[in-house]
């Protein structure tokens, strides 16, 4: 069929987003501990979380005099800073995000997705180019920019006639990043607080209010459009909210509150997107740029390494009509933006380094075995890290390729122990792989080479 003909148009993507946090010292590594990273109204009732919540994002009631369903969808990406894989639809005990649960159960839901890389600069930018981010032009420091001659798939979705619309509410999506590429609405919260160590601003309640006021200015109910609204407020700080749950005086307890006090807000979102015109031919996706530690392997936060607990990320995709059910394949951030073409009724570049999702989520097509390619380039904070993933199994590659590690990460998921001995065949068929796979995948030194983390002087970057 032909994808112009056909002309889909509704995704909505929910993600995590990043900033890099300081991390405590790694342990088996001949590399030194990274240093510090720079980061980038309420009920009067509490709010308590419920594992009961009703459903939220559905389709809008039946009109009276129906009129005739568009021949496109529209795609709305939302990301949520920081989410982690255990969430409630994935066994987490505490109900800590209602809305998003009761949107996973009429999805279809990845149980193994993967982040293109370990904090939101890196993992966003490959997403919005649709290929790995050390091939982008970068600026090479830790928040890297994006320059305009770098191509992101929002401008190629506005010259096909999309309407591309955002909101956003951390100060490197401002001018700092480049994301601003190819949006027709690109607007950001007032009043955030440009701490480059934490996030102390609270977001999410006006978030999703520009959010509310960026789609009626520019979602229409005859012309497709892709929208992406990033929220922040899981990232780092872990705030406690008046009037929201309080789960406790740890780090993974303030931050529980801050999914759930996230996932109230979206639901508002979701509210107003099931009330819309264009709700019947919205799909939604639901993911995360990285996850975020609390002691596995010795870290705090995020960025620097490529561990499970860092890149393992949630993602469902709802398409009004499609039968739910898991995928347990694991699947990669990279195909998201050819997804997002076929959904909107465009040919993908290319230049696109992943593969349409759209026929294994319409069951058209038996979900296919492929490798996953985890990217974290060398920049002033990180060493360079890679990572294959395939079946059960991930092979993670430090440096410039001088030292790997194997987990079986089914068995395994915090990765305590290393295979590579107990395995050695499995490790020798995994190390060749990725160094084959990597092979199409071009390292581009970016701007700040001379300060880059443990560039050998031999090497351009």
């Amino acid at each position: 069929m032909n994808l112009r003909a056909s002309m889909f148009s509704a995704l909505v993507l929910i993600t995590a987003c990043g900033g890099g946090a300081p991390v405590a010292p790694l342990t088996g590594d001949a590399e030194p501990p990274p240093t510090s990273a720079p980061t980038p109204s309420q009920p009067a009732a509490p709010i308590v979380a419920s594992s009961d919540a009703p459903p939220t994002g559905g389709a809008p009631a039946a009109a009276a005099a129906p009129a005739a369903k568009p021949t496109f969808r529209n795609v709305l990406v939302i990301s949520v800073d920081a989410m982690r894989a255990d969430m409630p639809w994935n066994g987490y005990p505490r109900a800590i995000a209602p809305n998003l649960t009761a949107l996973e159960k009429k999805s279809v839901s990845y149980s193994r997705a993967y982040s293109l890389s370990s904090y939101t600069a890196m993992s966003m930018g490959g997403f919005l180019a649709g290929r790995y981010p050390g091939e982008l032009m970068r600026s090479g420091y830790f928040f890297s920019a994006y320059p305009k001659e770098e191509t992101l798939f929002p401008e190629l979705l506005q010259k096909e006639g999309v309407t591309t619309i955002s909101a956003q509410a951390h100060f490197y999506f401002d001018e700092l990043a480049g994301f601003r590429q190819g949006f027709d609405i690109y607007e950001m919260v007032p009043g955030i607080i440009k701490d480059a160590k934490t996030d102390n601003s609270v977001t999410s309640p006006e978030h999703v209010d520009l959010a509310i006021e960026t789609l009626k200015r520019g979602a229409k109910a005859d012309e497709p459009f892709f929208a992406w609204y990033h929220f922040m407020d899981p990232h780092d700080k872990y705030r406690k909210h008046e009037g929201f749950e309080q789960f406790g005086p740890t780090n993974r307890d303030r931050y529980d509150g801050e999914i759930f006090f996230a996932d109230h807000h979206i639901g508002r979102l979701l509210d107003f997107v099931k009330k819309q015109p264009w709700a019947d031919h919205t799909a939604i996706v639901v993911t995360a740029d990285h996850g975020e530690a609390f002691g596995e392997k010795n870290m705090t936060r995020h960025a620097f390494e490529l561990w499970e607990v860092l890149v393992h990320v949630p993602m469902f995709v709802y398409i009004p009509g499609v039968e739910p059910r898991k995928i347990d394949m694991p699947r990669s951030h990279i195909d998201l933006a050819p997804t997002i073409f076929e959904l909107l009724g465009k040919e993908a570049p290319s230049t696109f380094q992943g593969h349409s999702l759209v026929a294994e989520i319409t069951g058209k097509e038996t979900p296919p075995e492929r490798d996953v390619i985890v990217d974290l380039p060398r920049t002033s904070h990180n060493w360079r890290r890679r990572a294959l993933v395939r079946g059960q199994y991930k092979i993670i590659a430090f440096g410039d390729d001088f030292r790997f590690e194997l987990y079986d990460v089914i068995a395994d998921p915090e990765e305590r122990t290393d295979l590579r001995q107990q395995k050695r065949d499995v490790y020798e068929d995994m190390r060749k792989r990725y160094l084959e796979r990597v092979k199409s995948i071009r390292d581009i030194c970016p701007e700040m080479r001379h300060k880059l983390k443990g560039k050998r002087p031999e090497k351009d970057c």
